[in-house]
């Protein structure tokens, strides 16, 4: 009875995790207008082992970057969340300080901020000559293997077995169901599908290897897609020697005083992701530096004493800005969050001039819709 009740909390924790900045979508409202219905549905499910994934939501996005979405159902979600409790906890203890994305205290500024303290170290406080290298995996997402997923997560829950809420065989079978559904078989199409043409195959589930790719969105793909490299990280560390070095999902730098160091790395840096981890490294993606002239990380750009918003959070802060200026909205507060999405990194990043000048054209902006002062600075 005990172990019902712990699995039921567990699943009404996972709800109200799912739930926040959800509130007012559809899906949501229509689980919790039946809510414990639900969450023992979905209890029995699970312990019967009858639970399956759902349809998906598929949509194309266009900004930062063109890419493919897959939004679960808000059952889904709940899963994901229950599962994401149990599991992060266990994966955090093996994954190294300097990966950075989807991580409690975490995230990119963190990010940003200790590659910034990297170089800052690698070149004794910018008084010697060291050198960068950034690096990127081709189709992260769309080329991570679920048989070699699956076989890290086993691992880990085998390992832990004894402190796990749940039974083992459970939460695997969970794992297994979240991992190798395949949302394309059954999906509701938000974009025209006009919209895949000229989306490269390795940036979509629908041109993927058989048994590979993770849908970007959902909460378990991002703590998968920070555990499958955790060997790898360690590798780069242990093996290869490389101190400073540090991950955000699948965009990496390493940094030493000896340029050759670094160029004598990536070949073997090549065949570990090709060989062991079934991945390929972007061949048009390698950038190394010496560390004077910067490197761009996360969306900004870091030099020594300073750091800068990169081109492609400037375009996107100048067409917000532009969307509210012409009038292009149906909802001006809306847009304000999404400008100030924008505007929050400036004051974190040595970008005072254009502050100043965001901060002038958005008064003049905000003028024409004759908008309370008052209600800008509660946004």
């Amino acid at each position: 009875m005990k172990y019902k009740e712990d699995i039921l909390q567990m699943l009404f924790k996972a709800y109200f995790d799912a739930r926040k900045h959800k509130r007012n979508k559809q899906s949501q409202l229509l689980f919790e207008l039946h809510l414990e219905d639900n969450i023992f549905n979905l209890y029995h499910d699970i312990v019967n082992k009858t639970y399956t994934p759902g349809t998906s939501i598929c949509f194309v996005v266009n900004k930062p970057v063109k890419r493919e979405i897959f939004a679960a159902n808000f059952r889904d979600r709940v899963v994901h969340h229950f599962i994401f409790n149990i599991l992060n906890p266990l994966v955090e203890k093996i994954l190294l300080h300097d990966v950075y994305s989807c991580r409690k205290n975490k995230g990119t500024l963190f990010g940003i901020n200790r590659a910034y303290s990297k170089m800052q170290s690698c070149s004794n406080n910018f008084k010697e000559k060291a050198f960068v290298m950034k690096l990127d995996i081709a189709g992260y997402f769309m080329n991570i293997n679920k048989n070699l997923l699956f076989d890290k997560i086993e691992a880990i829950i085998d390992q832990n077995e004894l402190f796990l809420p749940i039974q083992s065989n459970l939460l695997k079978y969970l794992v297994s169901e979240n991992i190798y559904h395949n949302p394309t078989k059954d999906c509701v199409f938000q974009s025209h599908k006009s919209e895949w043409s000229n989306l490269p195959k390795n940036k979509s589930l629908f041109g993927t290897n058989q048994n590979c790719g993770l849908p970007i969105g959902n909460l378990t793909s991002q703590l998968y897609g920070n555990l499958y490299l955790n060997e790898f990280d360690h590798f780069i560390k242990k093996e290869l020697g490389i101190k400073q070095y540090g991950r955000y999902v699948d965009d990496f730098y390493l940094m030493h005083t000896d340029k050759s160091v670094l160029i004598g790395v990536i070949e073997k840096i090549k065949l570990r992701l090709l060989h062991i981890d079934k991945l390929k490294l972007h061949p048009k993606k390698i950038y190394l530096q010496n560390i004077y002239n910067g490197f761009g990380f996360l969306g900004i750009y870091i030099l020594p004493y300073r750091k800068y918003i990169g081109k492609r959070i400037k375009t996107g802060l100048y067409n917000a800005l532009a969307k509210i200026n012409n009038g292009f909205f149906t909802s001006l507060q809306v847009e304000l969050e999404r400008l100030q999405s924008y505007t929050s990194m400036l004051k974190h990043h040595n970008c005072f001039a254009l502050q100043k000048q965001i901060d002038l054209l958005l008064e003049f902006a905000l003028s024409k819709h004759k908008y309370s002062p008052l209600k800008l600075q509660n946004v």
